[in-house]
């Protein structure tokens, strides 16, 4: 069974920088993704990467956020810059075993999830 684990949520203040890292065991996936859940509100997609590289970066994160695997350590991390409050949330790592001609920042488009790591970030 796949199992998908992040790390790297902390508290920073605005204008800081995060690094999420995500672990992936038990198989490889083509594609990959962060995304995030604020409270009271749906997940949403952030970024995600597909095995050839291709990426997708959800608007608000634009020119702040990168996204990144390494597809021989089976690893995915997200790189935050200038990060704002309003990024505070739980971030979840999510991946997708088969190829997806849909949109890899919709939730609909993945297979396994992570249990989510908490970014709060304070003005």
């Amino acid at each position: 069974q796949g199992q998908l684990k992040e790390s790297g949520g902390e508290s920073v203040q605005a204008g800081g920088s995060l690094r999420l890292s995500c672990e992936l065991s038990g198989y490889t996936a083509n594609l990959m993704g962060w995304f995030r859940q604020a409270p009271g509100l749906e997940r949403e997609g952030v970024a995600a990467v597909e095995s050839a590289g291709d990426t997708s970066y959800a608007d608000s994160v634009k020119g702040r956020f990168t996204v990144t695997r390494d597809n021989a350590k089976n690893t995915l991390s997200l790189q935050m810059n200038s990060l704002k409050p309003e990024d505070t949330a739980t971030y979840y790592c999510a991946a997708r075993l088969d190829v997806w001609g849909g949109d890899p920042l919709k939730t609909g488009g993945y297979n396994y999830w992570g249990q989510g790591t908490q970014v709060t970030v304070s003005s």
